[in-house]
């Protein structure tokens, strides 16, 4: 077979590399190969007709005599090359026909034969051990040499020319003689290659390989193959995923303080590496905060289907899904195994009867012809539900070493679901509290409409301490609160709570806000000294304490370290309340002072905490300016207040923030002219004929004369008295919203107190029949005195007080309305 034909067959024969020579009886070459002309660099024609004896370098190193003399048998020999150097060749003299009559003479170079002997007990040695598996491959991808057996891989052995796809699937096999002929192109080998392939003769048998493949060259350096090493490392392989899914489930599951979405991460951890569909299922009373039925105790829980996962992204129709309420978990084999923690491998009739599945009433669904794994979560002996894998794509269920994998990471995210089962609870409780504290989000009196809004942090993660309030006054007027406690949390809770009710009691003494805040600072301070020391810088809050008067449209603000609030005229022209400055409350040593402003009717106040810079379209530098003009923008729309506020501070839910806003909108009203009347006369006796005339007038200009008895009844004691312990002059005032207000103001500052008079006493009564004719009433201090208010229904005096004004005064003082 000449270098051609032998070149067709896909592979260069080693023997083109040996030469020949025919020598006669007495050592004369009479035939001279081409092999041999091209290694010594001598024709036929120079060479043949001399003796052997010529082309030897030096004498033979090895063997016999034979050959008339001139060569050994075999041996090594230096011979002389027609350019002047020598070669060492390794060779063997054969006798023609077992004769005397001539002699072939084959040799080749002995790094040639040293490599053949190498060669040849390097690839015998690979062949014969079972560690690592090894196949020849000629340039066609035929396999010519392998010691791949089949308890080797676990699969069909590798035979003397058969093709890679008679063992593994199409695809495998033309993606890895796509790598081959890529080697044996180019030459550049591919080591430690990692590659799945799957069987194409076991259904759903695969391995993962590490494979490397390097080109085999003959003696002139073209490509005569591929030789392959391949080593199983499935088994690491395994668990080397089994440690990396341990670590991908130890950062994925319990990223969040929310149950479902734990349930969620849980079950998309392990698709696809464990199942092709998991579904997780929560006790119902988990999903509300509530601790779980302890099963050590044999009670069985409801379950509620809360996250699904797939591998194709579609869940099976004959499957619940999320949402659903399941059976509850009952007696058998399985469920004992699942109260000691460990995962459980369902049969067709056991999967019939679990959970997760149809039921046995129901249509048999094709999921039922796949293996299924149930794993329970479990934590503190407590059963919070359960996760169930399935697999569709792979025949085998699940072994014990991946039922305890699954096992695993099920009580890992146990702990993960159980701490946002804690945290709901906390939450729910401090979010029920912090519900009771605030205020309702909406009011409507005649002087304000408000609406309040309040966020908690972090998307409704943490509960904290700002709060808004709208207090109804005395007179028609409303007081406006902001505040914010530092810190986050129960306590910040708590301390809201006891801010907000010393704030409305102290408005109901209707005190400037000014010495409101002050009075606040002193419970601030007094809070600070019930902790330990360390926590002092814990304790504080930050407030702003307005109060509206419709009457005037008079708006007087104090503030302790709150942002200044913003209003917007009816004309849509924005700005900000220039408000004194005051500390926070808890710093003291600074007073507060408080500033007095003129809103007209229809104009729309915000008072705001600092968390509303941190949302979306606000920024520190630029915020208060695009907190001014979006107001101005929301407010000319003309929507309610509830809705500007919602589209103010848009969706929180979107972005958490680290602080919690409390937003309070008010929009002002003013009493019309025609609705109010008064007076001021001097301190004498007759000025209370007078009071009495003019009241009386003005009520029947208004229409209410069912309310003269009664309201002459109070003004002729609240006069009376002005003058006698007060002095003048002494002012009274009218006002018809929804109830008839009369103020009676003089120059003192002595608190007036209600008393029961004795029967032999000659005064003491006034305020006692002040009291029976008004639903209530009250007093509150200027600078330059007193006003005593009071505050009667329009519907008029109650029937049993009609006669009253009649009546003498030792009549009165008997009379048994009064008792």
């Amino acid at each position: 077979m000449d270098k051609d034909s032998s070149a067709s067959l896909g592979r260069r024969s080693p023997l083109l590399a040996v030469c020949a020579a025919v020598l006669d009886r007495e050592g004369t070459v009479i035939r001279w190969s081409s092999t041999a002309a091209d290694l010594l660099g001598r024709t036929a024609q120079e060479v043949c007709g001399r003796p052997v004896q010529d082309l030897l370098a030096e004498a033979p190193r090895t063997g016999t005599a034979s050959c008339a003399g001139q060569l050994p048998t075999e041996g090594i020999v230096r011979l002389r090359l027609g350019s002047g150097g020598t070669v060492d060749v390794d060779f063997r003299v054969v006798a023609l026909d077992g004769s005397t009559d001539g002699y072939v003479v084959v040799a080749a170079p002995t790094d040639t034969t040293g490599d053949w002997e190498i060669g040849g007990s390097f690839l015998r040695a690979l062949l014969a051990q079972d560690q690592m598996g090894i196949a020849i491959h000629d340039t066609k991808m035929n396999v010519v040499r392998t010691n791949i057996r089949p308890e080797m891989f676990e699969g069909p052995p590798l035979q003397p020319d058969i093709r890679l796809k008679d063992v593994v699937i199409a695809e495998d096999a033309e993606m890895i003689e796509l790598l081959f002929r890529k080697v044996m192109e180019t030459g550049a080998p591919f080591i430690r290659k990692r590659l799945e392939m799957h069987s194409s003769t076991i259904a759903g048998h695969q391995w993962d390989l590490s494979v490397s493949a390097f080109r085999l060259q003959d003696i002139h350096g073209d490509p005569s193959g591929i030789a392959v090493t391949v080593n199983d490392t499935t088994a690491q392989q395994r668990v080397r995923r089994q440690m990396d899914l341990l670590h991908e489930a130890a950062l994925r599951i319990g990223s969040s303080l929310d149950v479902v979405r734990t349930a969620q991460e849980l079950a998309d951890v392990l698709v696809p590496e464990l199942g092709d569909l998991t579904a997780v299922d929560i006790s119902d009373s988990v999903l509300v905060g509530d601790e779980p039925w302890n099963i050590i105790e044999g009670m069985s829980p409801r379950l509620v289907r809360v996250a699904t996962s797939s591998r194709t992204g579609d869940w099976p129709s004959d499957l619940p899904g999320p949402g659903k309420e399941l059976t509850e978990i009952s007696g058998g084999a399985h469920i004992s195994q699942l109260r000691i923690g460990q995962a459980v491998t369902l049969d067709r009739e056991a999967m019939l009867m679990a959970p997760s599945s149809p039921g046995p009433t129901g249509r048999l669904s094709p999921i039922l012809g796949h293996p299924m794994t149930i794993a329970p979560l479990l934590a503190r002996g407590r059963l919070l539900g359960t996760v169930s894998v399935w697999r569709t794509e792979r025949p085998d269920p699940l072994d014990e070493a991946e039922r305890i994998l699954l096992t695993e990471i099920a009580s890992r995210a146990a702990l993960g679901v159980d701490n946002a089962r804690r945290y709901t609870r906390e939450h729910r409780a401090a979010t029920a509290l912090q519900e009771r504290l605030l205020p309702r989000a909406e009011t409507d009196t005649p002087g304000l409409e408000t609406a309040g809004i309040y966020h908690p942090a972090a998307g409704g993660a943490d509960i904290g301490g700002d709060w808004f309030d709208a207090i109804p006054l005395p007179s028609l007027r409303v007081a406006l609160v902001i505040g914010d406690v530092i810190g986050h949390g129960l306590s910040a809770t708590a301390t809201m709570g006891r801010l907000r009710t010393a704030i409305q009691t102290f408005a109901d003494l209707e005190l400037d806000p000014a010495e409101v805040l002050t009075h606040v600072e002193d419970l601030v301070q007094r809070l600070a000294a019930e902790i330990p020391s360390e926590q002092w810088d814990a304790v504080g809050a930050t407030c702003l304490y307005a109060v509206y008067d419709p009457i005037t449209g008079k708006c007087t603000l104090a503030s302790a370290g709150q942002p200044p609030p913003v209003v917007v005229g009816p004309d849509g022209t924005a700005r900000y309340v220039e408000v004194s400055p005051g500390p926070p409350l808890g710093v003291g040593g600074v007073p507060f002072e408080s500033t007095t402003v003129t809103l007209e009717a229809g104009s729309v106040l915000t008072l705001y905490t600092d968390g509303l810079f941190e949302l979306e379209g606000f920024d520190s530098a630029h915020g208060m300016t695009q907190l001014r003009n979006r107001l101005a923008v929301l407010t000319s729309s003309g929507r309610g207040l509830a809705n500007i506020g919602r589209d103010l501070i848009g969706d929180l839910t979107d972005r958490p923030t680290r602080d919690d806003v409390a937003l309070l909108l008010a929009r002002t009203r003013v009493i019309s002219k025609e609705n109010t009347a008064s007076w001021q006369f001097p301190a004498e006796p007759t000025s209370v004929a007078d009071a009495r005339k003019v009241v009386t007038r003005q009520l029947e200009l208004w229409g209410l004369d069912e309310l003269s008895i009664s309201t002459e009844l109070v003004v002729s004691e609240l006069v009376t008295n002005a003058i006698r312990y007060a002095g003048g002059p002494v002012g009274l005032r009218l006002i018809r919203e929804n109830v008839l207000i009369c103020e009676v103001a003089d120059p003192s500052n002595t608190q007036p107190r209600l008393l029961r008079a004795a029967a032999t006493d000659e005064g003491g009564r006034g305020l006692f029949i002040v009291a029976k004719c008004t639903s209530r009433w009250g007093s509150r201090y200027s600078q330059k005195g007193k006003t005593i208010w009071t505050e009667q229904p329009l519907e008029g005096l109650p029937d049993q007080l009609a006669p009253l004004f009649d009546l003498t005064e030792e009549e009165l003082i008997n009379h048994p309305s009064l008792e």
